[in-house]
């Protein structure tokens, strides 16, 4: 049965006022994993987390903190939190009743010097240092150095320290709260925190369908190899060579968002590789990677290998596919290298139109920005400019899709608070919704791309969508954008946006002018980028130019100069 997001209004979200709300928070995650995803947790961890909600409120609440703090090692005398309203060694005591807890957990010599302090280890391994012919007045980095080859394997806290030590306490289900974390989340990235600590009614959040298709976990074995995936990028983090890592990456999978997560994986080993002078193996792991940037970074290394034949072979392959303006531009370039090393015709590239622009003279006000500035001048109630930046024309794209980028997908979410799809940004992400998008830009040819837009602006006004802020898509300009903006010209710019979400959500000109009254439709925007003395336009910003230029889209730079004394500077 579909079960629908219980979010808007936002039933059963904590309320920050309450004390206690990150217990509630974590009840919610909780809840959900179980409701969702049930079948993928064995019958051992389902009754772990059953358990969880015959506690006794002081000892949940103790249990989510600990939950949230780094690591799985606490000192019971540094858990206080006066919110239990109640004593904290009571809620340990039944905690540990319930299996919750180790309490005379082993440790190895980095886990006690993370847990103690300088003063509370010198009385009880001076003499271990002495006896080890240190001084026993070492720093504390020198005395953990000097005592690790000498008690290499973990002790008891009362062993290592005496039977007065300040006891320490282990959580021994932390990999089940990390495998509960992964299924609600869909990343390890996101701590507890994140969601935990947070007031979720602060936002609306876009209801979605989720059903048993749309799950990312159709299987448990899909968790145990994100798990696996997981583990192989904490090695790379933790500076493990490659080549060790290498075999321990997990083999390709059906499931397209983890396939995904395994290209990036591998776009990171062969980063890694190539730093450690494993360049073999650095090429062959940006080969087998499937995303956007290691084809490039395969070419180059290639190059700097001297193999130019098998570089020209990938590249003229690859030329063939579409690209963004980012990859066509350092894949020309490095095919206009390698034909002059292997006397091949260079690709011809294609001739950009020249970008407008003009320049102003202007007195530099004292408060504001030199868009403002531009803004304010050029403003006229017949030709109303607005400051607009990346947010218009996203805008614009984020209500005509609404319904498409909200489909409820595999991997694209996990959890009722998403602000957006989790695949947001993935290679697939338009290829896994190709019809529905064409089906939208269907619209903008019969016309009907209007309705659509101002029924998603009414209906879901303030609810989070990666692609609309809503302050500032007023009424006014929604409505002069939809007047004067062609819906051939919408749809080029909606296309090229699809082509690289990430690279191109960016770069759009600062503000746009309508002409609300002019008769001819070609001219009755324009969008103007405004720059600054000393300053100029970046890459991701000429490309879009460029493509305003080819695609014959009203659009120039403005380059401003400030005025002294009503002089020219």
């Amino acid at each position: 049965m579909a079960v629908r997001n219980p979010i808007s209004p936002q039933p059963g979200t904590a309320d920050l006022n309450n004390p206690l709300y990150y217990l509630e928070n974590m009840e919610t995650v909780l809840g959900w994993v179980q409701s969702h995803h049930g079948d993928l947790l064995t019958a051992e961890e389902l009754d772990r987390l059953a358990s969880f909600h015959t506690l006794s409120l002081p000892a949940r609440a103790l249990l989510t903190r600990m939950v949230m703090r780094t690591g799985d090692l606490f000192r019971s005398d540094k858990l206080k939190y006066p919110e239990l309203c109640a004593p904290e060694h009571r809620a340990l005591a039944e905690l540990t009743d319930a299996g919750w807890l180790d309490t005379d957990p082993l440790l190895g010599l980095d886990e006690l010097f993370r847990l103690f302090t300088l003063g509370e280890l010198r009385p009880a391994l001076g003499p271990l240092l002495k006896a080890a012919g240190e001084p026993a007045n070492l720093p504390k980095s020198r005395m953990r150095d000097a005592l690790l080859s000498r008690f290499p394997d973990p002790l008891t806290v009362a062993d290592w320290l005496g039977q007065h030590a300040r006891p320490v306490v282990r959580l021994k289900t932390m990999a089940l709260f990390d495998r509960v974390r992964l299924m609600f989340f869909g990343n390890l990235r996101q701590s507890w925190s994140d969601f935990v600590l947070v007031e979720l009614g602060h936002q609306q959040y876009e209801p979605v369908t989720f059903t048993p298709d749309s799950r990312a976990f159709q299987h448990r074995s899909e968790v145990d190899l994100y798990l696996a995936m997981h583990q192989c990028r904490e090695w790379l983090d933790e500076g493990v060579p490659a080549t060790e890592v290498w075999p321990e990456v997990p083999g390709s999978s059906e499931n397209a968002w983890l396939t995904s997560r395994r290209d990036r994986l591998l776009l990171e080993l062969g980063r890694q590789a190539e730093r450690q002078g494993e360049r073999e193996l650095a090429v062959e792991a940006f080969a087998s990677s499937g995303h956007r940037e290691a084809r490039l970074k395969q070419l180059r290394l290639l190059e700097r290998m001297k193999r130019h034949q098998e570089a020209w072979a990938i590249a003229t392959r690859w030329q063939k596919q579409p690209l963004s303006d980012a990859e066509a531009q350092g894949l020309a370039r490095i095919l206009k290298r390698l034909a002059g090393r292997l006397g091949e015709t260079p690709p011809r590239l294609p001739v950009q139109p020249p970008i407008r622009d003009i320049t102003l003279s202007l007195p530099k006000p004292e408060i504001g920005s030199v868009e403002y500035a531009v803004q304010y001048h050029l403003y006229q109630d017949e030709a109303p400019v607005f400051y607009v930046e990346n947010t218009l024309i996203n805008g614009l794209f984020g209500l005509l899709c609404w319904q498409t980028i909200f489909a409820p997908l595999p991997g694209a979410f996990f959890h009722p608070f998403h602000v957006g799809p989790a695949d947001l940004t993935r290679e697939d992400f338009v290829s896994r919704r190709q019809a529905s998008f064409e089906q939208c830009f269907g619209l903008l040819a019969d016309g009907s791309y209007r309705d659509r837009i101002l029924e998603n602006y009414r209906a879901k006004q303030g609810t989070t969508n990666p692609f609309v802020i809503w302050p500032v898509i007023t009424e006014e300009l929604l409505s002069l954008a939809l007047d004067c903006i062609p819906p051939g010209d919408l749809e080029r710019l909606f296309r090229r946006l699809l082509l690289n979400i990430r690279e191109h959500r960016s770069g759009f000109p600062d503000l746009i002018r309508f002409f609300p009254g002019a008769t001819d439709t070609a001219k009755r925007y324009e969008m103007i980028e405004v720059k600054g003395p000393g300053d100029r336009l970046q890459d991701h910003q000429i490309r879009w130019l460029e493509f305003f230029a080819g695609e014959g889209i009203p659009a120039s730079v403005c380059y401003v100069r400030w005025q002294a004394d009503g002089v020219m500077e």
